[in-house]
């Protein structure tokens, strides 16, 4: 039994699959989930891979569509009707008509493509075409962070999120929070202003460590940073307290007691039902890793992204696909980890860019690989914003890239229009990955010098998506991308042989 699930979840869960399994007996489903911490690039990737299919994008390595076998493909009714549809057009229509690129994932929302087919197979192509649904589910990352607080109690949740806010790098940023912690005695009596000074606190100080300065990935309860409808409610009206080690059960009527009990409620009102209505009925899923970000912002960012990447996959069920198991315990059989925003760097430093999320993902890699998953990682953009070229600089030849930056965009104190495009030389990634992990990164002096001498020379625009090429007939061509291709045919080419 997986260990975030109770004998009654389990049940539940495996009635819902014995669902699922019924309606795929005319035409076969597969369940992909696409997360990624904060700017990862979920909405494009989504919007992206959906173009490119249905409007015969350039996708070499995707074998369907590379031997002519894929027929078509169409946007079809989702079967979730309770669950909010991925606007697909209004993310077209900004990254193609206003070069913008598309608001942020903020909930859970799902669209159904479906792939008509021929088989590669001699025997199965006799039989007819071939179609399969592929339901495309976007959930915020942030929310898987908050899957292992299932296995927590609110004192050892109360431990890890008070060690954080009081480690070297984060202590000056929960100065603010820790001086109001100070003001509340566990066991003093509840208090509702008391309770809601606290949580606004702790709020204010997770959202300060995701800015781009900091660019800090872990950050538990995800919910917090984005409430939708239950801003307010008492489930979102909680925060750490310390709490002794050798204290004993919180006295009824305690600020303690009231914490707890709003942490429970959490975890039962929120975080449950993600897990039980969207997060354990996916069959694969790729995470969307902003490796770049956290390389902008410094050794702090890329340790605490590799914990959460770490949390991240321990909430994973990951286990070989077959016929039973996916009737009765659904598993995810395929994971792809995909660096995104490879169009920021040169294509020579591409490998590098694998080479760096490799590192981070090792442990959580090794994990589902026992499992009996199928693992792999990539250096992707799903829309390329864009293009290569040669410069001269001091009589040396260097490759740089071509673009767009974003209006408010510096580099060398010039700050750009979003107009302007410019030709930059990143710099080159480190060699060895290991160079950006190689000291304690929990002691900010001792890890800095080592990370500035691989970092130093590194700096990442973020650019507007790219103007489309149009035929001589004036139709769009589909977006730009590097190596969305292999990724489709990771996630979904061995269904479509």
């Amino acid at each position: 039994m997986n260990p975030l699930t109770t004998l009654r979840e389990e049940t539940r869960l495996t009635l819902a699959n014995l669902a699922d399994a019924a309606s795929d007996l005319t035409v076969p489903s597969l369940r992909l989930g696409v997360t990624g911490l904060a700017r990862a690039g979920k909405t494009v990737f989504l919007t992206a891979m959906v173009h490119n299919l249905v409007h015969g994008g350039r996708l070499p390595v995707f074998s369907a569509a590379a031997g002519h076998r894929m027929t078509g493909a169409k946007l079809q009714p989702q079967p979730d009707d309770a669950v909010p549809r991925f606007d697909y057009e209004a993310h077209v229509r900004a990254l193609v008509n206003e070069r913008i690129w598309p608001e942020s994932t903020r909930q859970v929302s799902e669209l159904r493509l479906t792939i008509d087919y021929e088989s590669a197979s001699y025997f199965y192509r006799k039989l007819g075409p071939g179609r399969l649904h592929v339901d495309l589910i976007d959930y915020p990352g942030e929310w898987l962070l908050d899957l292992p607080l299932l296995n927590k109690d609110y004192a050892t949740f109360s431990a890890e999120a008070l060690s954080r806010a009081r480690a070297k790098n984060r202590a000056q940023i929960a100065k603010p929070f820790l001086q109001t912690l100070t003001k509340v005695s566990p066991d003093a009596e509840e208090n509702e202003l008391s309770a809601q000074e606290l949580s606004a606190s702790f709020k204010s100080y997770l959202a300060a460590c995701r800015n781009d300065t900091l660019a800090l990935s872990m950050l538990p309860p995800g919910r917090f940073l984005m409430p939708g409808d239950l801003d307010g409610s008492p489930a979102l009206t909680f925060a750490p307290l310390d709490i002794p080690a050798d204290a004993g059960p919180a006295r009824t009527g305690t600020f303690r007691a009231m914490m707890e009990r709003r942490y429970e409620a959490y975890k039962t009102h929120v975080v449950r039902p993600f897990f039980r209505n969207h997060f354990a009925r996916l069959d694969r899923q790729i995470v969307l890793v902003d490796v770049l970000h956290a390389l902008n912002a410094g050794p702090h960012a890329m340790a605490d992204l590799e914990v959460a990447l770490g949390e991240v996959l321990g909430a994973f069920r990951p286990g070989k696909r077959s016929w039973l198991s996916s009737i009765l315990t659904r598993r995810i059989d395929r994971i792809l980890f995909a660096a995104t925003k490879a169009d920021h760097l040169h294509r020579t430093d591409h490998d590098r860019l694998e080479a760096i999320l490799k590192r981070l993902v090792t442990r959580a890699e090794e994990r589902a690989r026992f499992k009996g998953a199928e693992v792999d990682a990539l250096a992707m953009a799903a829309v390329r914003a864009t293009r290569e070229a040669t410069v001269k600089h001091r009589s040396e030849e260097l490759p740089a890239i071509l673009g767009t930056p974003l209006p408010g965009e510096r580099l060398n104190g010039d700050t750009y229009d979003g107009n302007t495009e410019i030709a930059m030389f990143p710099g080159d990634l480190p060699q060895n990955p290991e160079s950006l992990f190689d000291k304690d990164e929990s002691d900010c002096e001792e890890a800095r010098p080592s990370f500035q001498s691989a970092q130093s020379d590194l700096k990442f625009l973020r650019f507007r998506p790219p103007e489309l090429d149009r035929t001589a007939e004036g139709l769009t061509l589909s977006l730009p991308h590097i190596r969305l291709d292999r990724a489709l045919e990771f996630l979904i080419g061995d269904r479509l042989a």
